[in-house]
């Protein structure tokens, strides 16, 4: 064969693998906004969520770019953010908590939104059904409402003595709170105690409620679901130890009593598999929003001790995490 022509045939028979090589590898953009801070346990949960894009193949400043956003539980910000991250366009934008998601839903329609720690997509507008969600929307759920009698039964079984527990909450990133509120209280009588909101807009609510909630004795507190008190719970916690009151939380690590809540990493990484989806053509329409799979109990027995209480054997044992 001569020369020339083999040059030319090799271009004829290599030249679409180099130009299917190009497209595989074509750019593709997404957005991320995230409910909280830009803090330790935020970030590793959406490194769980780029690992596992990865995993996928897709792989940021490769074949994708991210455009990330912290809105750190500021209403305000979450609008202004919103708005900058539809503006570029992006394929597809995970977000994260209902207040950025609510902020994301309201500048479009159309660019697909894959949500992660909400709670009740339904009742905020989010998604028709959980089946169908109808739209741009679709996701994963943190804690569905029939779990929430969960809460109580823990609190009860680490002290039996409350008899009056209060809800926190922030109204303005807490939308949802009915949606856990009712069935909180609808099984209050089943454990002897009385449930009410104890809502808060800043530190000083909050000190003035759990300070309030201690001074009598069968004081009890769950911190709901809300990113207010994710961003504030360090205080939180310091306060209910300060005044000796039983509370679940979902950070265990900083010092809570005890917790139960969903595993929030494994949320990420599944997100991860719906965002593939979608640039690979998926319409959120067809991606049914999924409930949490994964849940974690959790006790600190240092914390016990400096509340002068008594972690039932029974307790510890069924506890996936046990901090001395």
């Amino acid at each position: 064969m001569k020369r020339r022509e083999f040059i030319t045939l090799m271009a004829g028979t290599t030249w679409p693998l180099v130009a299917h090589a190009q497209q595989s590898e074509r750019m593709q953009r997404i957005g991320v906004m995230m409910g909280s801070g830009e803090n330790p346990i935020a970030q590793s949960m959406l490194d769980a969520f780029k690992q596992e894009l990865a995993a996928l193949g897709w792989i940021e400043d490769r074949n994708l770019r991210i455009d990330y956003r912290w809105a750190a539980a500021d209403v305000n910000r979450a609008g202004e953010f919103a708005k900058q991250l539809v503006a570029l366009q992006p394929k597809v934008i995970l977000s994260s908590t209902t207040p950025v998601t609510a902020a994301l839903h309201r500048e479009t329609k159309t660019i697909p939104l894959v949500f992660v720690i909400v709670s009740d997509p339904i009742g905020s507008g989010f998604v028709e059904s959980l089946p169908r969600p109808g739209g741009n929307v679709t996701g994963f759920v943190n804690l569905e409402a029939s779990l929430v009698e969960k809460w109580l039964e823990l609190l009860k079984e680490i002290a039996p003595s409350v008899t009056r527990v209060g809800v926190m909450f922030n109204p303005k990133t807490a939308s949802y709170v009915e949606y856990y509120l009712q069935p909180l209280e609808a099984v209050a009588s089943k454990f002897d105690v009385k449930v009410f909101a104890a809502p808060v807009h800043n530190d000083s609510d909050i000190g003035t409620a759990i300070t309030e909630l201690g001074r009598e004795p069968g004081g009890g507190l769950i911190v709901m679901t809300d990113i207010f008190n994710f961003v504030h719970r360090n205080s939180i916690i310091a306060l209910t130890i300060q005044n000796k009151l039983p509370a679940i939380i979902e950070n265990l690590s900083e010092g809570c009593l005890i917790s139960y809540t969903v595993d929030y990493f494994d949320l990420f990484r599944r997100a991860a598999s719906y965002v593939d989806r979608i640039l690979r053509g998926a319409k959120p329409a067809e991606l049914p929003v999924q409930l949490p799979t994964k849940f974690e109990l959790g006790v600190n027995l240092k914390t016990a001790r400096a509340l002068g209480l008594t972690v039932p054997t029974t307790l510890l044992a069924r506890a996936d995490k046990v901090i001395e």
